[in-house]
């Protein structure tokens, strides 16, 4: 694993290591089973400020999943800028050692929305069942925004480098609500049928339902499993950013063009738990 991680970003070579609780708990048996690496068995891949990291820790303690060393590995967002190696397949199977009869994968949000990875991602893994969790598109607008905005202020108080910034946050937040087209993307690689499209308000009405359906999804022996923290979300929130009526107005249009080409990918999706999208065309 050492010789994996100089190239690796930053904040992920930080974190590994720093497993979840059933991960570190499992880890400790390491060595009494025949372990092996190769491909993740799934990767989750959208969407930001949609619950990822709450789906994410009730699939890490189902006791057939044996975690990574981190949630996000983020592990294609520099090639954009440099070739992806046959060498860079194999760097990226070594990260996923799980013991036999376990399964194991990744969830990086951006996955979906940086045009590159989908393909790249194919080529890394083209068995992997991959997942989406999506939320009201106007909702995960203005929790993006409001993250964003946040995380950048606390370091630049104040100058022309925080209004660029602005300007480039809002944009991100939007095109990151524009789930159809990163979907369309997604199914030009991946059989539709090896994707699970989740949502956000779904999976908080009915946990346990939504919960079972993924593990059936993934294939996992025990779909009746229950974690204790089922309903335990993360109750960190950023202070909140509300754009302009203006501003909202404009991106409500572009996601409700967005949200008919969803609906055509996702027939199955409802609409009515979004309330941006409650008359089915996004408005």
């Amino acid at each position: 694993m050492a010789a994996t991680r100089s190239w690796l970003p930053d904040r992920v070579r930080r974190g590994l290591g720093r497993a979840t609780r059933p991960a570190r708990r499992r880890l400790r048996t390491r060595g009494s089973a025949a372990w092996k690496t190769g491909p993740p068995d799934f990767v989750g891949v959208g969407a930001q400020r949609c619950g990822t990291t709450w789906w994410w820790r009730l699939l890490s303690d189902h006791p057939q999943i044996q975690p990574p060393w981190a949630k996000e590995l983020h592990y294609f967002d520099a090639y954009f800028e440099r070739p992806f190696s046959d060498a860079d397949i194999k760097a990226y199977h070594e990260l996923f050692p799980r013991p036999a009869g376990s399964m194991t994968g990744e969830w990086t949000p951006r996955y979906m929305y940086d045009f590159w990875t989908p393909e790249l991602l194919c080529r890394a893994a083209p068995d992997a069942r991959i997942l989406t969790l999506l939320r009201d598109p106007v909702a995960r607008y203005q929790s993006g925004v409001s993250h964003e905005l946040d995380r950048f202020r606390r370091g630049v108080r104040r100058g022309p480098r925080r209004q660029h910034a602005g300007t480039m946050i809002a944009n991100d937040a939007l095109a990151r609500s524009l789930y159809g087209r990163q979907l369309a993307a997604l199914y030009g690689q991946f059989d539709p049928a090896r994707v699970l499209v989740l949502q956000y308000e779904r999976c908080v009405a009915d946990p346990r339902a939504e919960l079972r359906r993924t593990y059936e999804f993934l294939g996992l022996e025990d779909p009746d499993y229950v974690p204790q923290a089922l309903t335990r979300r993360s109750s960190w929130s950023h202070p909140q950013v509300r754009p302009p009526d203006t501003v909202t107005e404009i991106a409500l249009r572009l996601i409700a063009e967005d949200v008919l080409e969803l609906k055509a990918l996702v027939p199955e999706l409802d609409l009515g738990l979004w309330p941006s999208c409650r008359d089915g065309n996004g408005r």
